[in-house]
């Protein structure tokens, strides 16, 4: 007889997360690297937590009510984790406000301040991002880790490529990776002397190249939970292929436990990007992952205008899932096999929907659009309902 216990009834296959089907698909297993586990408030970082996506406002912090409304903004998107920069005391006075009316963790960025560190973590900041060795003397950091210890705030040790000390670029010269490893692992050292160990680590540049060699060796180095980031990757598309590049290939070797995408746009963006490296990669999903074809002479309707349509009309859709927007039916019916929901163009203006993989009906171009948001949003809702029921299983031998 097989085993009765219940089973949590998780969808059809292409609802799935790729993670989800590393027994049938070994090639798409990624092995993250065993960190140990901190807290950034109530959000976990390390261990086997789902890898958290952040950014940063660019309000005044001293402006809460201006803060505010771009942390909801970055809630409304995705946001795990938000981080604030604190330079000063009407920073740190705002914060207080700032911290009740977020709904996800806030970051302060403290800079050389020490006094700005507890006056953060007494506001109710989740996490300072700190250099202990940037701040002064070993009072201070005492002063600054019993702030952190007593308000349940954890840390971020940033080594910059941009900002490394001066000792350490006469040593070798210039920013490298053993530079960069080398400063954070002396600032870890000074949070692990005073018994603190509530941290993560990030080793940022802005050339990929350095980043990603600068977290290879800090990973080998260390087991606390790493930051990735390529910092100051410049404008939305450059930046966003330059951060996909240099971040993707350390979650694909299995580095990372939380990101931060850096662009010169709209931090709202970078928790986009963040969201679609992860989606990419099969580490995490949030929304619908529209699967495009670039469209040709063969298309049966306008595939460019349509997608960007649909990728509008679907924004508020956060449910794990997957739509196909094809052509023509080169392609389009074997890729709607592995989609939730799919449409394949055809000829004489109308093309065929798909569900669960397999074809439902033809649909006229002129309301396609507003048939496969119709779709995509039932669906939906189909798989919000199927999560929360736990099917038991009875299977009886003969």
């Amino acid at each position: 007889m097989a085993s009765g216990l219940p089973i949590a009834y998780i969808g059809p296959l292409m609802s799935q997360q790729p993670s989800d089907l590393s027994h049938i698909r070994p090639w798409r297993h990624i092995e993250r690297r065993k960190s140990r586990q901190i807290m950034v408030g109530s959000v976990a970082v390390g261990g086997d937590a789902p890898i958290s996506v952040q950014s940063m406002t660019n309000t005044p912090t001293s402006d809460a009510a201006a803060t505010i409304d771009q942390i909801r903004q970055l809630e409304e998107a995705g946001a795990d984790i938000v981080r604030v920069s604190c330079p000063d005391e009407p920073s740190t006075a705002a914060l207080r406000a700032i911290v009740r009316e977020s709904r996800v963790p806030i970051v302060a960025d403290i800079h050389f301040h020490y006094k700005r560190g507890i006056e953060a973590a007494e506001a109710g900041a989740a996490c300072l991002r700190i250099n202990p060795g940037n701040i002064g003397n070993a009072q201070r950091v005492r002063d600054v880790v019993q702030a952190a210890r007593d308000h349940g705030c954890s840390m971020r040790i940033g080594v910059n490529a941009g900002s490394l000390e001066k000792e350490l670029l006469e040593k070798y010269g210039e920013p490298c990776p053993e530079a960069m490893v080398e400063s954070a692992l002396n600032h870890a050292r000074i949070l692990q002397d005073h018994d603190f160990h509530e941290f993560k680590i990030s080793v940022k540049a802005s050339d990929p190249f350095l980043t990603v060699a600068a977290y290879q060796q800090l990973a080998e180095a260390i087991d606390c939970p790493l930051h990735l980031g390529v910092t100051e990757a410049g404008p939305l598309r450059a930046g966003t292929i330059k951060s996909a590049i240099g971040m993707g290939n350390m979650l694909w070797s299995g580095i990372g436990d939380t990101i931060r995408v850096s662009l010169a746009a709209d931090p709202v963006e970078e928790i986009k990007v963040g969201f679609d490296i992860l989606k990419s990669l099969g580490l995490r999903h949030r929304g619908v992952n529209i699967i495009a074809c670039p469209s040709c002479a063969r298309q049966g309707f306008n595939v460019i205008e349509t997608v960007g349509v649909l990728e509008e009309k679907l924004a508020h859709i956060t449910t794990p899932m997957s739509l196909s927007i094809i052509g023509c039916v080169v392609n389009g019916p074997g890729e709607a096999l592995y989609t939730d929901v799919g449409f394949t163009g055809g000829g004489a203006g109308s093309g065929m929907v798909y569900l669960n993989g397999k074809m439902a009906h033809k649909q006229l171009n002129t309301g396609m659009v507003d048939e496969i948001v119709q779709q995509v949003e039932a669906k939906a809702a189909e798989l919000e309902a199927a999560r929360t029921v736990v099917i038991p299983t009875h299977v009886a031998a003969e």
